[in-house]
């Protein structure tokens, strides 16, 4: 399995102590979206210190205009307030979405953590329809658990 495979990449990255935050994030994404067909926008989100809104981090992937996301709105808003993985086979169907680009068919975000409180999360664009799974799902909660040893 795939993922299988990019768990050891991943904690390499995370733990070159030689490359800064943003430049380990950055790699993440790269190897995500180089080695996982169906990941065609890989990007991570903050919280913008006490505002209540996400600031875009490192990303790969077509430029946005979403740089900063108010809480609630669209799927990394909704994010940040429920704490839970948010998984659109798609997104046309979603009322709260925030369209990007007309190419991506779904979207799936999950949260990290660090010390209980959900600091930030990954955000993943999808120009198939319905590709992630509960394996997707797993392997980027793994991926969020190893970025927040570095936050």
């Amino acid at each position: 399995m795939i993922f299988d495979n990019l768990k050891p990449q991943v904690v390499t990255i995370v733990s070159n102590s030689n490359l800064t935050i943003d430049e380990r994030l950055l790699k993440i994404c790269e190897l995500l979206e180089n080695h996982i067909e169906y990941y065609n926008w890989v990007g991570f989100y903050f919280k913008n210190g006490n505002k209540e809104e996400l600031k875009l981090g490192p990303y790969v992937g077509a430029p946005t205009d979403h740089t900063i996301i108010p809480f609630g709105k669209g799927i990394c808003g909704q994010v940040a307030v429920s704490n839970e993985n948010f998984v659109v086979p798609d997104v046309t169907a979603q009322d709260n979405y925030i369209a990007c680009s007309i190419t991506v068919k779904a979207e799936i975000v999950i949260p990290i953590f660090v010390n209980g409180e959900n600091i930030g999360q990954i955000d993943i664009d999808s120009n198939t329809p319905d590709p992630f799974t509960e394996a997707d799902e797993r392997f980027l909660e793994f991926v969020c658990e190893k970025v927040s040893e570095i936050l």
